[in-house]
């Protein structure tokens, strides 16, 4: 056991009444065993066994948008208040992601409303994709305008594009699909000048941004081989890259780190676990995998582990 000081940035809840109606919906998450063992008890024992001080948690798919407009309103306002709680009955243990309803644009803005001026969340939690839409979609402006306003942190985490759901393919979607729906919304945010129109929002990407890390090369390509596309210099990709910050869960490899330090400012890389669907034994090789030596420098690691994410939450010092 080392001493908590870990920030995870990647840290989902699932109360029992969440399950319940995601169940009762016909839906669950993207593994096939099921919802695994959850508590907010069994988070903070996960935490102690592998240095994390704090976790911020947030909602894995399929979020509320499974819902029609209101019910999803109720249950997103349901959850945001039950990770208040969480912050409140432990405290300097958890912090939260607001989980926002999107089925209505305006009920996501006044959810956002509520719940970084009210709740105090510190940041919220957007899909990379809704039903076919990915973010960067002149859709979701009015959701940019009012994270922008605030300076937010919005942590982009995947779900299942219904693309993704009916491809012949015989594994969950969390393998691959998921990979593919954060780059897909990254680089949409990219080339649709989301980044540009909102500066002042702090996006973090999800498992080092999906593959986007692996074909930066080829992305900043794309201008010399299509003329349709924006005729930007390479730079400007290079620089759009470094402008998302990137979370290490599931992702704390030689082979993934080695190519996201490539493309990713160094103070914009943040310690994720992904508990519980990442279940402890896993998260205890992910932490061993991170601190291995050679992987990264004691000063990167340092970062990685709670400095980088201060810059972004500076109450949790």
């Amino acid at each position: 056991m080392s001493t908590p000081h870990r920030i995870d940035v990647h840290f989902h809840i699932i109360p029992q009444f969440y399950q319940d109606a995601v169940k009762a919906a016909g839906f669950g998450p993207a593994r096939r065993a099921g919802y695994p063992p959850y508590s907010a008890e069994l988070g903070v024992e996960l935490m102690d066994a592998n240095g994390i001080a704090t976790a911020i948690t947030s909602v894995a798919q399929p979020g509320v948008h499974f819902l029609d407009a209101a019910a999803g309103r109720t249950l997103a306002r349901r959850l945001n208040e039950h990770a208040s709680e969480l912050t409140t009955r432990f405290p300097g243990r958890y912090g939260a992601f607001s989980i926002v309803p999107m089925k209505d644009i305006g009920d996501a803005v006044a959810e956002i409303e509520f719940c970084l001026d009210t709740l105090k969340h510190h940041g919220v939690c957007l899909f990379a994709s809704y039903g076919e839409k990915f973010l960067g979609d002149p859709l979701f402006d009015p959701v940019m305008e009012a994270l922008n306003a605030r300076k937010a942190v919005c942590f982009i985490h995947p779900t299942l594009h219904p693309t993704s759901r009916t491809l012949d393919i015989n594994l969950p979607g969390f393998v691959m699909e998921y990979l593919f729906d954060t780059t897909r919304a990254a680089a949409n945010m990219i080339f649709s000048g989301t980044l540009d129109r909102y500066p002042d929002i702090r996006f973090i990407l999800a498992h080092a941004g999906g593959t986007l890390p692996y074909f930066a090369w080829r992305l900043g390509a794309t201008p010399q081989i299509d003329p349709t596309l924006p005729q930007w210099p390479r730079e400007t990709f290079v620089r759009a890259l470094r402008h998302f910050w990137y979370d290490t869960a599931l992702s704390c490899g030689a082979t993934t780190m080695g190519a996201l330090k490539t493309v990713a400012d160094p103070t914009r890389i943040l310690f994720g676990s992904d508990w519980p669907f990442v279940q402890a034994p896993l998260v205890a090789e992910e932490v061993a995998t991170h601190e291995a030596p050679g992987l990264h420098s004691a000063d990167e690691r340092a970062a990685i582990d709670r400095g980088n994410a201060l810059r972004l939450f500076p109450d949790l010092r």
